[in-house]
């Protein structure tokens, strides 16, 4: 079993950043994929980026060239840098791990961190 627990998210203007953080603990050793998902009210679960065991990163078209996924393997921490943030973006962001990509809906899931980007 692992445990996920996201944080970072917060209240920025539009144009602002934030960094999301997932640290995992436990069953570390079985994660191969990590991805961000969020949901905004009345909109469904998106999923925003993944990041593999192996460092390869993949991204919704809508946030390619703002946001990127990054990991520090000594803390088991995947971060979600995100850059120009807009209204749209605005949702509670979820961290996810599984042992494959196609399993990460239904993996390990950590708590959502609220973020929201005034105009």
């Amino acid at each position: 079993q692992v445990q996920l627990v996201a944080s970072g998210g917060g209240l920025v203007q539009a144009g602002g950043s934030l960094r999301l953080s997932c640290p995992a603990s436990g069953s570390t050793g079985s994660v191969y994929a990590v991805g961000w998902f969020r949901q905004a009210p009345g909109r469904q679960r998106e999923l925003v980026a993944t990041i593999t065991a192996f460092g390869s990163a993949d991204y919704a078209d809508s946030v390619k060239g703002r946001f990127t996924l990054s990991r520090d393997n000594a803390k088991n921490t995947v971060y979600l840098q995100m850059n120009s943030l807009n209204p749209e973006d605005a949702a509670v962001y979820y961290c996810a791990a599984s042992t494959d990509l196609l399993g990460l809906p239904r993996g390990s899931w950590g708590q959502g961190t609220q973020v929201s980007v005034s105009s």
